[in-house]
């Protein structure tokens, strides 16, 4: 793949953190401020937990610290309460002019005994990044797991659009935690203006009074994540506004299999074909397809705070991976010196996207095994995969399948498309005849991990695990990626998740029955 490096940012474009951290050190109760403060790292500070009856933390990046020896009193808990603003029905509270953010936990009679005391940083320079998209008018949709930095990213699109391009930006801000507490935002957001929510609930409402009442260019919202709120962004868009916004999800894929916010990406339905259309597609007569237009021109998932992957145009992303096309995202990375390195596909890549379908080019933690039935019932097959409830589906070509099951008379005639599967080391699979139950034996067999996890201890299993822990540690150690053997489906399903469980990322490589996973650091 190749790549180009966009220019080094100038001082204007570098990053600056503004923390407000004072503020917050001021509304501790004074014996828990005092040890803060002698820590040498506080500026990497990410919250204080206080629970009553529990010694009091403070969260770094990489640590956790006991503030004191006691318990937190109920004292303490009213020392910070009495200095924050009033808590919200989302049970938030924050500091005036600030982007903290104190979020309290109540017992069954309503009083509060826990706080979570989070910092809140305005970061200048994130968005860089992915400027050009944001210039381009096109409503923008950002994924990603909690902590990579999505409302920082969105609060500083709203300024470099407010400021720098003199647009007409609202911010509908239900939790306060892009433009902070109070009743004049928070500095981090420029000229944009900002509209506030009552209660969480009431969202989707704002978000069309927005449109209705203030003649905005730019909407920008955190957190879509309910049908109504999915329905009032499509409004927004009908209506020629350009819409930046997060959403529930870590990859486009979690996104479209979500049946609430799936509308975001024009909604997925089942569509019969003719007899005459499937032979043409070569595909099954059932498919899966768009039902409208998305509501967003562009997708981005924020993989980590400094990588991204960017899908343009996401209607023919859609229709491609639907199709069962590989995805080539634009992948975005930003150096320790600031500078942008664009990875964009080649040319030949690119095209093989729109002609071949196969697997999915994008990462995901579960990997669906593709069965083609040579002189076996596809229905069968299919009602086999329903009722054992493994993870499988019936491919439509051998070639773009991992497993071929068939009868055993039927390799030895070996047409020219099973030669063609079984050379590019697609995995064959006899059954003796063609029946339901003999369908069954060999998903059970070829799943047994899947249907019978207390054979996960086997030395086998053992191992992969272990491998993958080893590379966990190898890639933290030397920031170099590490290649792990080859697996089946649900032994590399494992591995992903581990590797994901410690902040980093992985994808499958190669082709069965070598298909094997590796573990890339933080930042490549």
């Amino acid at each position: 793949m190749e790549a180009k490096v966009k220019k080094r940012p100038s001082d204007k474009e570098a990053q600056e953190v503004i923390d407000d951290l004072p503020k917050l050190l001021e509304v501790l109760p004074p014996h828990l401020r005092e040890t803060l403060e002698k820590e040498p790292d506080l500026q990497d500070l990410v919250e204080v937990v206080e629970d009553l009856g529990r010694q009091p933390e403070a969260r770094f990046f990489d640590r956790v610290v006991y503030l004191d020896d006691s318990e937190v009193t109920r004292q303490d808990l009213d020392y910070v309460t009495s200095r924050v603003g009033a808590f919200t029905g989302d049970n938030r509270a924050g500091i005036e002019r600030t982007l903290h953010r104190i979020s309290a936990i109540r017992n069954r009679r309503q009083e509060i005994i826990g706080l979570t005391c989070r910092v809140g940083r305005a970061v200048t320079g994130t968005v860089d990044i992915i400027r050009d998209v944001i210039e381009t008018g096109e409503s923008l949709l950002l994924l990603g797991p909690p902590g990579v930095g999505k409302t920082t990213l969105l609060r500083e699109a709203a300024r470099v659009l407010a400021d720098e391009l003199g647009k007409r930006v609202v911010v509908v801000d239900t939790s306060n935690e892009i433009a902070g507490d109070g009743d004049v935002p928070h500095p981090g957001i420029g000229r944009a203006r900002r509209m506030q929510v009552l209660s969480p609930e009431l969202q989707h409402q704002v978000m069309i009074e927005a449109v209705e009442n203030h003649m905005p260019e730019v909407i920008l919202i955190d957190e879509i994540g309910t049908l109504e709120e999915a329905r009032a962004a499509r409004t927004i868009a009908e209506r020629g506004v350009q819409l930046i916004a997060t959403a529930h999800g870590i990859t486009l894929n979690n996104l479209i299999m979500n049946p609430t916010l799936s509308d975001l990406l024009g909604g997925i339905q089942a569509v019969t074909l003719s007899d005459e259309e499937a032979r043409r597609r070569g595909t099954q007569k059932t498919v899966l397809e768009r039902k409208a237009p998305p509501t967003f021109d562009n997708l981005v998932e924020i993989q980590h705070r400094d990588r991204l992957a960017i899908y343009h145009d996401t209607a023919t992303v859609v229709d491609r991976l639907l199709a069962g096309a590989r995805l080539h995202p634009e992948i975005r990375v930003r150096g320790a010196n600031g500078s942008v390195q664009i990875k964009e596909v080649p040319e030949e890549m690119a095209q093989e996207s729109k002609e071949s379908p196969g697997q999915t080019g994008f990462r995901s933690r579960t990997e669906t095994v593709r069965i083609y039935p040579l002189a076996v019932s596809r229905p069968r097959l299919e009602k086999a995969i329903k009722e054992l409830g493994v993870p499988a589906r019936v491919g439509d070509q051998p070639i773009n399948s991992e497993v071929i099951l068939s009868l055993k008379a039927q390799k030895k005639r070996q047409p020219r498309k099973l030669q063609q599967a079984l050379n590019e080391g697609v995995e064959f699979f006899v059954i003796k005849s063609n029946t339901l139950t003999q369908i069954k034996n060999f998903l059970r067999s070829y799943f047994r991990d899947v249907l019978h996890p207390e054979d996960d201890l086997t030395p086998d299993f053992g191992f992969a695990i272990q491998e993958a822990e080893d590379a966990v540690i190898r890639v933290q150690r030397n920031v170099e990626p590490s290649e792990l053997s080859p697996q089946n489906p649900y032994i590399r399903r494992l591995q992903h998740e581990l590797v994901h469980g410690h902040g980093l990322y992985s994808e499958s490589k190669g082709k069965a029955p070598f298909r094997r996973v590796v573990v890339f650091p933080r930042e490549v």
